[in-house]
C-alpha cells in the first residue's frame, strides 16, 4: 500500500507546472472541493481570480522559515480565518507564529490551498479508471513518500502528517486528498508505517473513523510481515489505544471469516 519513492531534495522547488496527458483529470477536477463552499461565508474570492487581498507572513518550525500567502487564500482554513480575525481586527503586524509546524508539511498545505492539489499532483487515469500520482508513470519509485519530522524525531509517512495538519486546520478535502495518495504507496517498512500510525493516533480525535482505520487495516492485511516485525512487538508492549482498536479490528475479522465458512463451508474444504 505504500512505496518508498526517492526525489532529489530540491525537486519540490520546481514542482509547478508539471504536463500531465490529456486523458488525466486532476483532483480538483474531479471533485468540487468543500472548502470553496465553506470559504464562501467568510467572502474568499473565486478561484483564478485576481489576489488582491492583504499578505500574511508566517513563521514555520524551529527554523523560523518565512511564508507569505494572501489572506483571503489562508481564511480557507476556519483555523487561520479565526487567527486573521483575531489578530487582525487592529493594527498588529500581520504575522502569524506556527513553531510546531513542520515547514515541508506547512508548504504542502499552503500549495494546496493555492492550487487545490500539492506535490505529486493526484490525476485520473480514465483509461485506466485509476488514480495515480503524476510521478507514477516512467518516474515511478522517484516520489518522497517520507519526511523527517522534528517533533517524532524520525521518518513519518508525509500523506499522515498532512492528513493530520489537515485536521487542525479544518480542511477536510485536504484530508481525502492526503488520504487517497496514501493509499497509493506501497513497500515502506514497517517501523516508518507503526511510527506514522502512532502519530495519526496522537493527532487525530478519537472519532476519526478513516486514517485510523486505514492503519488498522494495512496491519491485518499485512500481518505475515508485522509478526515478525521486532519494531510491532516493541510497539506492542508499550501499549496504547491503538493496539486494542487494532485487537478489536482483527477479531472483527475474524468473524467475519467465521461467518463466511458457515454461511459457505465448501469454502473451507481442503
Amino acid at each position: 500500500m505504500f512505496s518508498r519513492r526517492l526525489h532529489p531534495a530540491e525537486s519540490s522547488r520546481h514542482r509547478a507546472h508539471k504536463a500531465t496527458r490529456s486523458h488525466k483529470r486532476s483532483f480538483r477536477e474531479h471533485a468540487v472541493t468543500k472548502e470553496w463552499e465553506k470559504s464562501q461565508k467568510v467572502e474568499s474570492p473565486p478561484l483564478g481570480s485576481t489576489l488582491t487581498s492583504a499578505i500574511v507572513t508566517l513563521v514555520v518550525g524551529r527554523e523560523q522559515r518565512l511564508f507569505a500567502a494572501h489572506e483571503d487564500v489562508l481564511c480557507l482554513s476556519p483555523f487561520f480565518a479565526a487567527a486573521c480575525r483575531g489578530q487582525f481586527h487592529e493594527a498588529h503586524a500581520r504575522r502569524i507564529d506556527l513553531p510546531d509546524e513542520e515547514a515541508e508539511i506547512f508548504s504542502s498545505v499552503l500549495e494546496y490551498l493555492y492550487k487545490g492539489d500539492y506535490y505529486p499532483r493526484l490525476s485520473y487515469n480514465k483509461r485506466r479508471d485509476t488514480w495515480e500520482l503524476e510521478d507514477g508513470g516512467a518516474a515511478r519509485g522517484s516520489v518522497e513518500s517520507t519526511v523527517h519530522h522534528n517533533g517524532v524525531g524520525g521518518l513519518l509517512l508525509k500523506d499522515t502528517v498532512i492528513y493530520c495538519t489537515a485536521e487542525k486546520y479544518g480542511l477536510e478535502e485536504l484530508k481525502r486528498l492526503a488520504l487517497r495518495k496514501q493509499g497509493l504507496q506501497s513497500g515502506i517498512q514497517c517501523s516508518t508505517i507503526l511510527a506514522s500510525a502512532r502519530f495519526a493516533y496522537a493527532n487525530t480525535p478519537d472519532t476519526d473513523s478513516k486514517m485510523r482505520a486505514h492503519y488498522l487495516a494495512l496491519i491485518i492485511r499485512s500481518r505475515g510481515t508485522f509478526k515478525r516485525s521486532g519494531t510491532m512487538q516493541l510497539e506492542i508492549e508499550q501499549g496504547g489505544k491503538m493496539f486494542f482498536d487494532l485487537f478489536v479490528a482483527m477479531c472483527n475479522h475474524l468473524d467475519d471469516i467465521s461467518g463466511m465458512a458457515c454461511r459457505f463451508p465448501s469454502l473451507t474444504r481442503t
